[in-house]
């Protein structure tokens, strides 16, 4: 299937509701499994969250996650401490060379008996659940939050809590953030200080409603298409000022690519400003969020802005190598003088875009996501467009929603 995108105006206005952050439901429903005394209010549509809990009320012994990163390492240290139970963690193509195994060797420090199906340090995994009795890990501090945050949520599980050694620098820093506010809210225990994190089995139940924010990273798409129109005031629910979610940088780093955010009660309004200046290039290190880095690598493409975004080291092993991905389709697009290594992706500003182009997904939502936003400047053609459901499953219909034709 190809979605063929088009404006024929790029004067834009429009409200759209988007649906809970994937990244705090997730969170929260592991949480409530681990401790089960709190209700969710406002949850993801995403395919990925409809993934963890379809898991989580499986009662199969083989748990397949598909695509979904997420639920395969917040499963698998669940699966390790759910006492007897005995089940096959396994996914997609692709999450069979998505590698586990600093996962792995830090639940078997613990006390959990995991072994791999296929190849060493990948899934499937087979797990038989116990009681854990190991309370303190070493890993890498480099690795995805995803793991990280996996162990932090499993200390409220074991009994004398988990104390979390990480080694180097720490790469996504604001995920790990997010966790430990989102397990202080429900009454959990958690003190970072510097590269330790202790997860305290003090838990204290309180027994309340959690409401999910909508997600920062969907709203980057909308802030792209702001700042690739002419004239647009979108308003986006449901957003806080105060969010706890890393992508919400994004406001200040569109901010220089001409949009401005107006913080309302439940509620942001972004617009153009049409008196910015925009800059010559733009250079950053986008080592917290990356996720955001294919939405801004767009953005400055079609503004014509050199662009330099480091950081990168994670996007290798997502649903695909993303600055390879970006490399190849910018390539198609016309771009000149682009450069990439593991973790940074650079090229020049002023560049000709060539129209009618059709953009490879290449089974990640991210791609087709920051990619469409280029329909306000040229037509463009999206390849496998049913990709965002694994984040973002309404996006498609709230682009017509803002005038873009779709078929």
């Amino acid at each position: 299937m190809v979605y063929h995108l088009s404006r024929n105006k790029r004067s834009i206005k429009g409200i759209i509701e988007i649906g809970g952050s994937k990244s705090e439901s997730n969170r929260l429903l592991m949480l409530r499994e681990y401790s089960s005394d709190f209700k969710i209010t406002n949850l993801s549509k995403s395919d990925d969250t409809k993934t963890l809990v379809n898991a989580l009320a499986n009662t199969d012994k083989i748990i397949d996650v598909n695509h979904a990163g997420t639920a395969m390492r917040f499963l698998a240290s669940y699966y390790a401490s759910k006492l007897n139970s005995k089940i096959t963690l396994t996914g997609s193509d692709r999450m069979k060379n998505r590698p586990i195994g600093i996962l792995v060797d830090a639940l078997r420090d613990l006390g959990a008996e995991i072994e791999y199906k296929e190849k060493e340090g990948y899934p499937p995994l087979r797990i038989i659940g116990k009681n854990l009795m190991g309370n303190e890990v070493s890993l890498p501090a480099n690795i995805s939050s995803q793991f990280i945050s996996s162990l932090m949520m499993l200390g409220v599980k074991i009994d004398n809590g988990i104390k979390l050694n990480l080694e180097g620098n720490i790469a996504s820093k604001p995920y790990i953030l997010m966790t430990k506010k989102l397990m202080d809210k429900i009454g959990c225990n958690v003190v970072i200080n510097n590269n330790e994190i202790e997860i305290l089995r003090n838990y204290k139940s309180l027994n309340k409603i959690v409401e999910v924010e909508s997600d920062w990273s969907s709203a980057s798409y909308f802030y792209s298409i702001v700042a690739l129109s002419r004239d647009a005031e979108i308003t986006l629910k449901i957003f806080k000022r105060d969010s706890i979610q890393g992508d919400s940088i994004v406001s200040k780093i569109y901010q220089k690519l001409g949009v401005e955010t107006m913080y309302k009660e439940d509620s942001i309004i972004i617009s153009k400003n049409k008196m910015s200046n925009l800059p010559d290039s733009l250079k950053l290190d986008l080592s917290d969020t990356p996720d955001l880095a294919q939405t801004i690598a767009v953005s400055c493409l079609g503004l014509g802005i050199e662009c330099e975004l480091s950081g990168l080291d994670t996007l290798k092993i997502k649903e695909t190598d993303r600055i390879e991905a970006l490399k190849k389709e910018f390539i198609k697009l016309g771009v000149d003088g682009i450069t990439t290594s593991d973790n940074k992706i650079y090229f020049r500003g002023d560049q000709k875009l060539n129209n009618n182009i059709k953009i490879s997904t290449y089974q990640d939502h991210r791609m087709a996501l920051s990619f469409a936003p280029l329909a306000v400047i040229i037509d463009i053609s999206i390849e496998s467009p049913n990709v965002v459901s694994k984040s973002f499953p309404d996006y498609w219909e709230d682009l017509k929603t803002l005038g873009f034709k779709i078929n």
